[in-house]
């Protein structure tokens, strides 16, 4: 129980940050969604502060794709109520904004160096242990980010999570709350279960009744509104066949795409930093002195290990290895590329401090050659112009079915094929007919009712769909003798459960006020449970839970009843005897992780606390 518990409780703190990054790479960044302040149109204001039509539409796309990436590409996100995703993705937006806005007003600040060292050691960015400049810029490019965003992305990342972890980690339980926890989540509980099973054999229905039944609920026995569609697909894998590139376009976009590789440098640095403590003449000597000693031969190495501030890079000797160009400050970036294999630099003040660089070594930039990368831009340059012809077609296919009074010359125009479904409901079918979108428009007014062609439906990003009704199929009443027998069974089935919770309910209600005894009570069938506890897993949670909520037994020998009815149509009374807290205290590595356990518990709900604080007392327009 307790590591199931901590299992659920711990480390998103200390994951916030990495979790960034592996949602990065699965999905729009995250500038994405907060910036787009081009757009005049506001969807609300945070303390003044703007959240576009642009950003929530980008939150709404992220959460579609983070729900696929979670139940797989063959879930529908149509299903989801679009209403309900937009409150959702705004909310989302509006919390970023006001967790973004309390950093700054406490003026939590991470270095330059620090970002600089979260890149280089992330494992999303290295090749073989090491960071790879070609794969950071892979990355932060399939994003949409140049290397300044997403530093300054990162940046405001790590300023919420350190006021994340500053609140969550603030929480402390006491000894005696751990130990008081410990005891409620070890006990036990001695009871004895009687179940009450519905006797189907002993319920005896009339033709009559069942027919009574059917006349008074009608509405239950129509056949389903249906409708006949006919459709046609417009499909974008099928249009790569019609597309070729030549070899200039492929030069071209081979020189493209090689023009951002550039050399590596492997740096090392110590940093004194600038602080409250630390004057800029205070560092800046400081950083004199340090060069002082390199000059005397003492090695980088462990100077850096002695003195540096940065102390992510002081613990490997302030290497910070292998970056391209982009990576570090600028002012940081001259220097560097200006040194030559071996060489330090002289002290050199950025926003953070006076540094001291050393150039441990240079990687030539690694150009693949146009024939390794052929195939590749090749596949790049025709689904661009594949993109383009498909997003034509879509046009023109929009323009053809809205024209046409059927399907027949679009498809005829188009080079498609009409296809004719099955009868279908306003629940669906399989396939094409389980979308949300589909469904709307063919039961929509205009396609139903006035038979008019749908407009183009969005499968997904590489699939259209236009459709119109071919047949409408009314409901009607299904004849009597077709569903006698299901209602016959349905009310023997009803009344079996109904008499099964009546006489349990009656016996409970004896037991309870001492008219009837417990071996009176068919003792015989009772099952009888010693000390269960909350995670007893041959039980019915249902029944666990109920005998949880009882209250002890008010003396000795006494026993508590109670009764519920399980989700099958049993009827099962309980009867509780006994309850035992006597297990022993916790030991002193017990007690260490019940208090982490309940302290990030408690971390998360003043966290959450805060995060309800901050709304309330904003000042949010929702337009």
């Amino acid at each position: 129980m307790l590591q199931k518990i901590r299992d659920n409780s711990t480390g998103w703190i200390s994951k916030s940050i990495i979790g960034l990054i592996v949602v990065l790479f699965s999905f729009t960044g995250f500038e994405a969604i907060m910036g787009s302040t081009s757009n005049s149109n506001n969807v609300a204001k945070v303390n003044g502060e703007e959240i576009t039509l642009d950003a929530l539409a980008e939150a709404k796309s992220l959460q579609r794709r983070q729900l696929i990436e979670q139940f797989g590409r063959d879930f529908d996100t149509n299903l989801i109520d679009d209403q309900l995703l937009s409150e959702a993705a705004l909310q989302g937006l509006i919390s970023r904004k006001l967790l973004v806005q309390a950093a700054d007003q406490s003026g939590l600040a991470f270095s330059s160096a620090a970002v600089d060292q979260f890149i280089l050691l992330a494992p999303e960015f290295q090749v073989d242990g090491q960071f790879n400049a070609d794969r950071f810029d892979q990355v932060i490019r399939q994003m949409g980010y140049t290397r300044l965003q997403f530093r300054q992305m990162i940046e405001q990342e790590m300023r919420t999570g350190q006021l994340r972890a500053g609140i969550a980690g603030s929480a402390f339980v006491t000894e005696q709350e751990a130990q008081a926890f410990a005891r409620l989540e070890r006990q036990t509980r001695d009871f004895a279960m009687l179940t009450l099973e519905p006797e189907l054999d002993q319920i005896t229905v009339t033709d009559a009744e069942v027919e009574t039944y059917y006349n008074d609920n009608g509405a239950e026995f129509m056949t389903p509104e249906q409708v006949i569609v006919e459709y046609i697909e417009l499909d974008k894998a099928s249009f790569f066949d019609l597309v070729e590139v030549d070899d200039d376009e492929l030069q071209d976009l081979y020189q493209a795409e090689i023009a951002n590789l550039a050399e590596q440098r492997r740096a090392a640095h110590i940093l004194i930093e600038v602080n409250d403590a630390v004057s800029d003449e205070q560092a800046r000597e400081q950083a004199e002195h340090v060069v002082q000693r390199l000059q005397a031969d003492e090695e980088f190495a462990l100077v850096a290990q002695d003195v540096s501030d940065d102390i992510g890079s002081a613990q490997q000797g302030g290497d910070l290895g292998f970056a391209a160009p982009g990576v570090y400050e600028p002012e940081f970036e001259e220097v560097l590329f200006a040194l030559d294999k071996g060489q330090v630099s002289a002290p050199l003040r950025t926003d953070y401090g006076w540094h001291i660089i050393k150039l441990l070594d240079v990687r030539a930039a690694d150009i693949p050659s146009f024939a390794s990368l052929r195939d590749k831009l090749a596949q790049d340059l025709k689904a661009r112009q594949v993109e383009q012809r498909f997003v034509e077609a879509v046009k023109d296919l929009e323009g053809f079915a809205y024209e046409s009074a059927d399907l027949q010359q679009p498809a005829s125009e188009m080079g498609l094929e009409v296809q004719v479904s099955e009868a279908f409901g306003r629940n669906g079918a399989e396939g094409l007919f389980a979308n949300r979108q589909v469904l709307e428009a063919a039961f929509s007014t205009e396609v139903l009712e006035e038979g008019a062609n749908s407009m183009a439906i969005e499968l997904d990003p590489e699939t259209i769909v236009v459709l119109r009704v071919q047949e409408h199929l009314q409901p009607k009443p299904i004849p009597f003798a077709e569903v006698s027998g299901q209602i016959k069974e349905q009310l023997i089935v009803q009344q079996a459960i109904a008499e099964a919770q009546a006489t349990g309910e009656a016996l409970l209600a004896s037991l309870k006020e001492g008219q009837t005894s417990v071996a009176q009570a068919e003792e015989n069938t009772w099952q009888v449970v010693e000390a269960a506890n909350r995670a007893q897993e041959e039980l019915d949670p249902q029944v666990l839970q109920a005998v949880f909520k009882m209250p002890k037994p008010k003396k000795d020998g006494a026993a508590e009843f109670a009764g519920l009815s399980l989700s099958n149509g049993d009827y099962v009374v309980l009867r509780l005897t006994g309850v035992s807290d006597e297990a022993a205290p916790l030991n002193s590595d017990e007690l260490v992780q019940y208090q982490q356990v309940l302290a990030s518990r408690a971390g998360q709900v003043d966290f959450n606390a805060l995060m309800q604080q901050l709304e309330l007392d904003a000042k949010i327009e929702r337009f």
